[in-house]
């Protein structure tokens, strides 16, 4: 099962990232390490949203992520949602 974490991006999230950037990396590869986390990025042109898919069957693995998320913290991101995703392919 896939949960897909969407987070709607501020206005300035590019400018403002950078020294955000590291500690959110970090958080997302050791997610990625334990299993949790398949894929992640921003949605460009405009850098409005970002999609991380995490595969897990427990969305409160993702909540915790998102307590802990730099980008969540400071504000980077103005809203999230969690969804389940249902893939028919792949």
């Amino acid at each position: 099962m896939y949960l897909l974490l969407l987070y709607d991006l501020a206005d300035d999230y590019l400018e403002r990232r950078e020294p955000l950037r590291p500690e959110h990396l970090a958080l997302a590869q050791e997610a990625h390490d334990r299993g949790e986390l398949a894929l992640a990025g921003a949605l460009a042109d405009p850098f409005d949203m970002a999609v991380l898919a995490f595969t897990v069957d427990d969305p409160a693995v993702v909540e915790r992520f998102v307590q802990a998320d730099p980008y969540v913290r400071e504000g980077l991101v103005t809203s999230w949602r969690i969804r389940r995703w249902n893939v028919v392919i792949g």
